[in-house]
């Protein structure tokens, strides 16, 4: 099981990003959460195994159909075992 803080930058907000990355999340079995920032990126908090988190960043790359992703930072952190994925209006 890995943590990783993730932070997305673009076009992010007004594109059901953090509704599409719940939807993913919950079919890669990743637990943590998504908010929108004040400044326009979105961030993320995700556990999983390494595999999953994988694949889940590369999604995050991506985003939703009508997102325009320009970077995504990543970083280990401490494990929270989280039990759900959920999307937030502040962090937790």
């Amino acid at each position: 099981m890995k943590h990783l803080n993730i932070t997305v930058k673009g076009k992010v907000h007004g594109v059901f990003y953090r509704k599409s990355t719940k939807a993913v999340a919950d079919q890669l079995g990743v637990r943590g959460f998504v908010l929108n920032e004040p400044n326009g990126d979105v961030y993320i908090e995700a556990e999983a195994d390494e595999t999953f988190l994988d694949m889940f960043l590369e999604w995050c790359n991506e985003g939703p159909e009508h997102a325009e992703v320009n970077a995504v930072e990543s970083h280990e952190g401490e494990l929270k075992n989280y039990r759900n994925f959920e999307v937030v209006k502040r962090r937790l």
